[in-house]
């Protein structure tokens, strides 16, 4: 029997992935933290383990198996953060529990493959105007922020694993954008705060986004074709943050933000700005690092993904609808 073991199954794109493979008639297995109140949205089809990633012993029962069954590991545990700030529990899930995941395929013989959710944030960034593709040396000094450096340090490790005899692959999304993310993640809050008429101004940068349906099936699609020891940028488009209000606006009929600052004058306030929102215990929008980003070489190319895993883009217009939609059904 074939089953896909799945890490970070109640994120923005855990979630779809566990309900892309369901659809697809797969045999699903969940790591899902104990107090987890998102763990309700999971298909009823879904096994779900309860552990931690950080927590070397709470993997066990995840991969417990019958040695005739082949396994495909994709982990998608990770903590995205903007913060300008160090937090320890950003490096111990995104590398130490990383590691903990390697050193589980290591001990299980039937482990076809292990697909690890790395980002683009991991790849160095070259000058503006460069396209960007995929590279096969990674190291933490080479990125800016910390959740670039902690995600291009497990990259590392996925990569070296595979050296010693792990089947493995890494998959980087640029800027994921789409529907039924009840974790709220930053870019859904934005649409949130959109919507709400709450963001009265923009800044005039932007990034690559790319749908979270689209990232899954890439995804999904490595699990049997990416090639051990290979990295895949699952990217789409730079899309300029006046150009994705302005989108959003066409679904709501209403332009709510017609003031947009440069990045440069915003990153004067930033440093108050996510003060003020950590006391408020609300997620900001903008922050020394999210600014920087805004403002980066976006300029990824997926032409690799294209050929070797099948990996395909839906139109933006049609995830910027299908994401207010479901913002206005579910959020607001």
């Amino acid at each position: 029997m074939e089953k896909y073991l799945l890490t970070g199954a109640t994120g923005h794109l855990g979630l779809t992935i566990a309900k892309r493979l369901v659809q697809l008639g797969k045999t699903v297995r969940a790591l899902v933290l104990p107090d987890d109140s998102l763990t309700k949205h999971l298909p009823p089809e879904v096994e779900i383990i309860f552990g931690d990633v950080t927590n070397a012993e709470s993997l066990e029962p995840f991969f417990l198996s019958d040695p005739q069954d082949t396994l495909y590991v994709i982990h998608a545990a990770g903590i995205v953060s903007i913060a300008s700030k160090y937090d320890q529990r950003v490096y111990d899930v995104n590398v130490n529990g990383t590691a903990n995941i390697i050193n589980q395929c290591k001990k299980i013989p039937n482990v076809k493959h292990l697909v690890y959710v790395s980002s683009v944030h991991a790849i160095p960034e070259k000058p503006k105007g460069t396209q960007i593709s995929e590279i096969n040396y990674f190291s933490p000094e080479d990125v800016v922020g910390l959740y670039s450096k902690t995600k291009s340090e497990a990259t590392a490790l996925v990569l070296n694993a595979c050296k010693n005899g792990i089947k493995a692959s890494v998959v980087h999304p640029s800027g994921i954008i789409g529907p039924n993310d009840y974790a709220i993640g930053h870019t859904t809050q934005m649409f949130v705060d959109y919507i709400t008429g709450k963001l009265h101004a923009g800044v005039r940068g932007g990034y690559d986004f790319v749908d979270v349906r689209d990232v899954a099936e890439g995804i999904i699609s490595c699990c049997k074709k990416g090639k051990s020891g290979e990295c895949y940028i699952l990217s789409n488009r730079y899309i300029s943050i006046p150009e994705m209000f302005g989108m959003i606006g066409n679904c709501i009929r209403k332009q709510n933000v017609k003031i947009y600052l440069s990045t440069r004058l915003v990153k004067l306030v930033a440093p108050l700005a996510e003060l003020y929102y950590k006391k408020r215990h609300c997620k900001p929008l903008f922050t020394t690092y999210s600014l920087y980003t805004l403002s980066s070489n976006a300029c990824f190319t997926h032409e690799k993904a294209t050929r070797e895993l099948a990996f395909t883009n839906r139109s933006t217009k049609k995830t910027i609808k299908d994401t207010v939609n479901w913002v206005k059904e579910t959020l607001c």
